[in-house]
């Protein structure tokens, strides 16, 4: 898909607002590091964390794995055979993204694992490096949640890079799935949440920054992650060429139609291709109420309740709608 230039926005106003961007993320990133796919031990499995909370602690305590994930003496049970792997966004954490879902998954009974990736030990924000660079490491992440488990296979979950482009490049590249033999697959359900899947315009900006050339220069400061999101990067021309799905894997994107950073919405669908399945679910088609935007999407009891229901189909409940709110969730 070829981006479209702007029609207003000056210049100058793009890059005075990269520059501030820029510099607040150079402030908080440092610089763009290694993958890490290292976890602390995880903390007691509580009530659910709020969003601001698992902000603050996963800002101070970056390398802390969510309450509930990462038991590596965890053993799947006949209900849920899978284990649950967790892949946050671009520039978060894996504390600061599932802070709410890894307790709700733990004591619904499923070992659930969540890597850091993209980014140095300490340093509170990743997912930051080159896309096929962090695929390869969650490839690694996943081979040894299956050794560790026993395990055939895991379902993914994700937010944003996380549920986007990261695992369609793992599971089309890095051997999450063997199209030859998909029943070989190493990943049998895969979860977006607001997932960075056709190009992330981010409200007309990242399309302003395309069209001007910008990308590269960005990434400079905020990684090579900002640009392979970008609407015809590399990234996306390659993954998409050959359609979005592979066989044998159920996929599931969650959007909603407030999303501010993948834009327009409907970038994030999927359509299947031979001998996998999609569903397409637009939150507020369920719950009209719904005010979650790109970030609160991950707190946001409504999408939750279709996560749990997308991964035990045959033990779904209803989504009660409960009140939803930019940035916080509910």
């Amino acid at each position: 898909m070829s981006p479209r230039p702007a029609r207003s926005a000056p210049r100058s106003r793009l890059l005075t607002w990269l520059t501030a961007v820029g510099a607040i993320t150079a402030l908080a990133l440092g610089c763009p590091g290694t993958s890490v796919a290292a976890d602390r031990p995880n903390p007691p499995v509580s009530a659910d964390v709020p969003a601001p909370a698992a902000f603050l602690r996963g800002t101070l305590q970056p390398d802390v794995s969510p309450p509930g994930a990462n038991d590596w003496k965890c053993r799947p049970t006949a209900a849920h055979p899978r284990p649950v792997v967790l892949l946050h966004a671009t520039w978060t954490n894996a504390h600061m993204n599932w802070s709410g879902l890894s307790p709700l998954l733990k004591r619904a009974g499923y070992c659930v694992f969540a890597p850091n990736y993209g980014g140095q030990p300490g340093v509170p924000f990743k997912g930051s490096q080159h896309i096929p660079d962090s695929a390869r490491d969650i490839a690694r992440y996943v081979d040894r949640v299956l050794d560790a488990t026993g395990a055939r296979q895991v379902d993914l979950v994700g937010h944003s890079q996380g549920g986007g482009v990261l695992p369609r490049w793992y599971l089309r590249f890095e051997g999450g799935t063997n199209p030859a033999n998909p029943a070989k697959n190493k990943v049998r359900r895969f979860i977006g949440l607001a997932p960075s899947n056709h190009g992330a315009g981010a409200s007309g900006l990242g399309n302003l920054s395309t069209a001007l050339g910008l990308n590269s220069t960005v990434s400079l400061v905020l990684g090579q992650a900002y640009a392979d999101q970008m609407p015809g990067s590399r990234v996306n021309t390659t993954l998409d060429r050959d359609g979005d799905t592979q066989p044998g894997v159920d996929y599931t994107t969650i959007v909603t139609r407030y999303d501010e950073v993948v834009t327009p919405y409907h970038n994030q669908f999927l359509k299947a291709g031979p001998g996998a399945t999609v569903r397409n679910i637009l939150l507020q088609e369920i719950c009209p109420q719904d005010l979650s935007e790109h970030i609160s999407i991950a707190y946001d009891s409504n999408a939750l309740q279709l996560v749990r229901n997308t991964l035990d189909p045959a033990h779904a409940k209803p989504v009660r709608c409960r009140l939803s709110a930019p940035l916080i969730g509910g």
